[in-house]
């Protein structure tokens, strides 16, 4: 039960069919967020540029609504580890909610702007999902458990954009956002009566909160000081892990080169394919159907039979084909040729992101995990911050200079995933104070 400025809201106990699969409701608040995300993302740039923006603009948005996530993954993943995943999940999913109102109602540019920053912030809860996971899963069985959920953003985006496309082709671009935030709204009502507490050390809010009143007697300042001075610290001692540092780094290299082109890739489509918006749904869809079947089953197989290690280094590989070649097909064969370049770039990103994931959480010490999480997020945030804008700087320059800077960056992840072979992947329990100090493949 919690009191909240006068009022009094009761959790009620979940059914004990609920608490035997966590991760069963986990997987379905995540996928029903991801749902109104994809059916929002692929109008999204369509829908600025008839407001008036441009390229640039375009990749200023969706660089807002990554800065948000920049600024929120650590802070999410980190409450977490204080009051527990399930409070943090509540208060994220209902601003997710409200910034698809906002979405529907924004007519101008700097309405659009705010709307995609709630939405960025509400979808900051990606850290304490992977926290979750990791306090209900084993180090056996966490490949197959961030497989789901990546297999959530494919089913996400196998249904988030046809919905979209086919509700603003009979109802118009406001009827999108109110979709999206009544689909979003009724997963945060699923999550409050079936999504039990997975953190067996969090403190009550109450408790939180009455420690938070409790005066400092410092300066707001050197409050702020102080803050940025732990974040920083706790920054730099996750990665005096040296795998701990390649995957973070692998993890900027590799986001900032696919979403350098995710923008570019739904105006090439637009202008140089003449795909229409319904048509881009569905080739969001296709991918999104083959990373459903990748992560959603393959990728525990395959991880049995082969390792992190070489999925990882396939991953890269086979998604260097998959950004590559896209702009250098005939213009008629974005349905042929272009289904199967899109093919590779499904099962790469379907391989590298979720094994990133799963490797980062198996080298780090367990005390910390929902903080190294956030990390690894705000890591990925700040590549989609700055992914964006260069893709669209180098579009207006060139259109296939977006997808030609991805492919180099996909051999540069590469490299460093050759790197990752020499350290044994296991789980460790330093102490939070203590650096970890992985083996090394003699």
């Amino acid at each position: 039960m919690l009191y909240l400025s006068g009022f009094t809201i009761t959790y009620y106990k979940q059914p004990p069919c609920m608490k035997k699969s966590p991760l069963a409701i986990l997987f379905l608040t995540v996928l029903l967020d991801l749902i109104g995300f994809g059916i929002v993302l692929p109008l999204l740039p369509t829908y600025a540029k008839d407001l008036g923006a441009s390229p640039f603009m375009i990749g200023l948005i969706a660089a807002t609504y990554a800065s948000m996530q920049f600024l929120f993954s650590p802070v999410w993943g980190r409450l977490s580890d204080f009051i527990g995943r399930r409070p943090v999940m509540l208060g994220s999913i209902f601003v997710a909610s409200i910034s698809y109102l906002f979405f529907a109602k924004a007519s101008t540019i700097p309405l659009l702007i705010l709307a995609r920053a709630l939405s960025g912030i509400g979808s900051a809860n990606i850290a304490a999902a992977q926290a979750y996971i990791t306090d209900v899963t084993d180090s056996n069985s966490r490949s197959k458990a961030m497989g789901m959920l990546g297999a959530a953003f494919g089913i996400g985006f196998i249904i988030g954009p046809l919905i979209g496309g086919v509700i603003k082709t009979n109802f118009g671009i406001e009827m999108v956002g109110f979709i999206a935030a009544a689909l979003i709204g009724f997963d945060f009502i699923l999550a409050l009566f079936f999504l039990p507490e997975s953190n067996k050390e969090a403190k009550k809010i109450s408790d939180y909160l009455g420690s938070a009143r409790k005066p400092s007697g410092k300066p707001l300042l050197f409050s702020i000081k102080e803050k940025s001075a732990n974040y920083l610290g706790g920054m730099v001692q996750a990665v005096s892990s040296p795998p701990i540092a390649l995957l973070l780094s692998a993890n900027f290299i590799f986001t900032f080169g696919i979403v350098n082109m995710q923008i570019a890739s739904i105006l090439l489509w637009k202008e140089y394919f003449l795909a229409s918006d319904q048509q881009i749904g569905y080739l969001f869809a296709y991918v999104g159907v083959i990373s459903v079947v990748v992560q959603g089953g393959l990728i525990n197989q395959l991880n049995k039979r082969f390792g992190e290690h070489k999925l990882f280094l396939w991953g890269h590989l086979t998604t260097f084909i998959g950004v590559f070649f896209i702009p250098f097909i005939p213009q008629t064969t974005l349905f042929t040729l272009g289904l199967g370049i899109l093919f590779f770039f499904a099962i790469g990103t379907s391989l590298a992101n979720p094994i990133n994931i799963s490797m980062l959480s198996l080298y780090s010490y367990t005390q910390k995990q929902g903080q190294i999480m956030g990390y690894g997020q705000s890591i990925n945030s700040l590549a989609r911050i700055f992914g964006p804008v260069c893709g669209s700087m180098l579009y207006g320059i060139l259109p296939s200079m977006p997808f030609i800077v991805a492919g180099i960056l996909m051999v540069a992840g590469t490299v460093i995933s050759l790197s990752l072979f020499r350290y044994k992947i296991e789980a460790f329990d330093a102490t939070p104070e203590s650096p970890v100090s992985p083996q090394t493949v003699e």
